[in-house]
């Protein structure tokens, strides 16, 4: 298997029961590679907040998963361990947001992602900084090479 189809695969495992990101976001795998993923989402009325612009909580869960499938696409699973955020500029409902996820380093158990949410406008909504941590496990078994 190659890392390319292996990324792949483990995108497709993951998103056959990621009902929070399927279903209650209406999240989309764009691609999955080796150490990279894109995500979109459309910003929905019921993603809106008081002052009718989208919640930010939806913006990170956004980047959120986008870090998830990235760190994960080795197939060797990891998780996070810290991450951060900043808002630059608000989205609104109808507006499409795709999330762009970018291994900078894997070292050892760590690594650290940078995703960028932007709008269907390509105007930068957000960025993610995640930390990763890999953890005992693969998203799928693979047979042993002989």
């Amino acid at each position: 298997m190659t890392p390319q189809e292996r990324a792949i695969r483990v995108g497709e495992v993951m998103f056959a029961v990621d009902i929070a990101a399927r279903e209650t976001m209406g999240i989309q795998i764009v691609s999955v590679a080796p150490g990279h993923a894109v995500l979109r989402m459309a910003v929905k009325p019921l993603h809106l907040n008081g002052h009718q612009i989208c919640h930010g909580g939806f913006i990170f869960t956004l980047a959120d998963t986008t870090f998830a499938y990235a760190c994960n696409s080795h197939n060797k699973n990891a998780v996070a361990a810290g991450c951060s955020i900043e808002f630059l500029k608000p989205a609104h409902a109808g507006d499409v947001l795709t999330c762009e996820g970018v291994e900078q380093t894997l070292q050892g158990r760590y690594g650290i992602y940078d995703m960028k949410v932007s709008n269907q406008k390509a105007e930068v909504v957000a960025m993610f900084r995640g930390k990763s941590a890999v953890i005992p496990g693969t998203v799928f078994p693979e047979e042993e090479s002989a």
